[in-house]
């Protein structure tokens, strides 16, 4: 993740279709994988802020809740998964297949 930009950058949509053969096979892929992504990126962030979860009100709390804060931001300033799975997808490190693809066996 060190290396995949934040912000939004220009792209050929000629390289999302070397992979495939099909710019929108390329895409349906890539929104899947982002999908993953978004998924896996909540997990983390709802098992780290449950951590704060407490029933007792108290003193300590505004200090949780600066902590909890900075956990929250930091996940904010993270690429978003749609650029995460494009990153992927351009280096080749999503593995998808093709159901048509695929030899169908005879019934017996």
């Amino acid at each position: 993740m060190a290396n995949v930009p934040a912000s939004i950058i220009t792209r050929n949509m000629a390289e999302f279709a070397k992979e495939t053969g099909n710019v929108y096979e390329s895409v349906a892929i890539i929104s899947k994988r982002a999908n993953q992504i978004s998924v896996k990126l909540k997990e983390e962030l709802n098992s780290k802020l449950a951590e704060f979860a407490t029933t007792v009100d108290n003193l300590e709390e505004v200090f949780e809740n600066r902590e909890q804060i900075e956990i929250s931001k930091y996940y904010e300033r993270l690429p978003k998964p749609t650029i995460l799975a494009i990153e992927e997808f351009m280096e080749g490190k999503v593995m998808f297949r093709m159901p048509e693809e695929e030899e169908e066996t005879p019934s017996l």
